[in-house]
């Protein structure tokens, strides 16, 4: 089957061999490599908003947007279009230079973690040889953006929002680095291609059951923490805050943080995807030739967005199935529950890699 590494690669042969200058090559391919990047950003946030709204409108018995285009699959493209013609409101006593960074720095993290991604064979931006460490440091710079937001818009609610943000997404990133150690101590190294090519076999939520279904719990909580949404939403709560620390915000400085909560949406489920799932590892079973060999036909980037799919659909169930949590049961759930099962699952994983009980 054709795969996204083989057009790639045509690309560059194409480039080389009409280019006599290798600089100019190496240029045209960043420059092409960015604007892939930022295009394929933009459409997944557009996706993912009209995808939660048909979910929503699903579990609420609704029909959710129905008006603009077929089934009302334009209704976000019209969204966008208002979002950039409104006007941004100017606020006195804020601190503008930190006001208007925010958002850049918030849209900078996840850009940044998703440069890290595998979306295919051969198809990523970069790869490094500690690639776990580099998505779990990068994912980390959005909430600096958050805080800036809350404290530079010179208003109580946006400040409470962004406390109640920085205490929950530091909290809870904790439980999901651990719970990523714990593959990363089954693969042996911190290469996300590593990992790809030791879960070609076998994928390693099957290598080690037990701790990579706990470590794959953790994780999928976490994240949906880190989110902000249901029913760990305390950070925008409308009741109690009206919007939390984006409320001072308008036009265009809301919509990037409105983009770069959906797109950390896709981030969180993506590394769950690669880490746990095997990300574009088509399923194999040892001894199921024929089974492996149809699989082998799935195209890799299918593979990715399939399972990466499945795991917003997880997020979204959750986000409206369960009610809002309090701060201190929310916090109880990370430093009480969820940071002692991380460690152990971490002990656990040792023992079992040590001893080869893994399949």
């Amino acid at each position: 089957m054709l795969q996204l590494s083989d057009i790639i690669t045509w690309i560059h042969e194409f480039l080389s061999a009409n280019i006599p200058a290798e600089w100019a090559v190496k240029l045209i391919e960043y420059v092409l490599v960015g604007l892939g990047f930022l295009t394929l950003y933009a459409l997944i946030a557009l996706f993912l908003i009209i995808f939660e709204r048909k979910i929503c409108a699903y579990f609420q018995c609704r029909l959710g947007p129905n008006r603009v285009g077929p089934w009302g699959i334009f209704q976000v493209i019209a969204d966008m279009v208002k979002i950039l013609l409104k006007e941004i409101i100017p606020l006195k006593h804020n601190d503008k230079l930190l006001y208007y960074a925010a958002p850049f720095i918030v849209i900078m993290g996840s850009l940044l973690t998703f440069g890290g991604l595998q979306f295919a064979k051969g198809v990523h931006g970069v790869d490094f040889n500690i690639g776990v460490f580099y998505l779990l440091a990068v994912s980390s710079i959005s909430i600096i953006g958050v805080m800036l937001a809350g404290w530079s818009s010179n208003n109580k609610y946006s400040l409470i929002g962004a406390m109640r943000s920085g205490a929950q997404v530091i909290s809870f990133e904790l439980s999901a680095c651990l719970s990523m150690m714990a593959m990363v101590i089954l693969c042996g190294s911190m290469n996300l291609s590593d990992m790809m090519e030791s879960q070609g076999r076998l994928w390693f939520i099957f290598q080690a059951p037990i701790p990579a279904f706990i470590g794959m719990v953790i994780y999928l909580i976490a994240a949906h923490a880190e989110t902000n949404r249901g029913p760990f939403d305390l950070p925008e709560a409308e009741s109690e805050l009206t919007a939390g620390y984006h409320v001072e915000y308008s036009g265009i400085t809301f919509g990037f943080f409105y983009v770069g909560e959906y797109c950390n949406l896709f981030i969180n489920a993506a590394i769950g995807a690669l880490v746990f799932l095997g990300g574009w590892q088509p399923l194999h079973f040892p001894g199921c030739e024929g089974f492996n060999a149809v699989m082998d036909y799935i195209p890799s980037c299918v593979w990715f967005f399939g399972k990466t799919l499945l795991l917003i659909f997880l997020s979204l169930w959750v986000r409206w199935s369960f009610p809002r949590l309090r701060i201190d049961q929310l916090l109880h759930l990370e430093w009480k529950i969820m940071l002692p099962f991380s460690l152990f699952n971490i002990l656990l994983m040792a023992v079992l890699v040590a001893n080869g009980w893994v399949f």
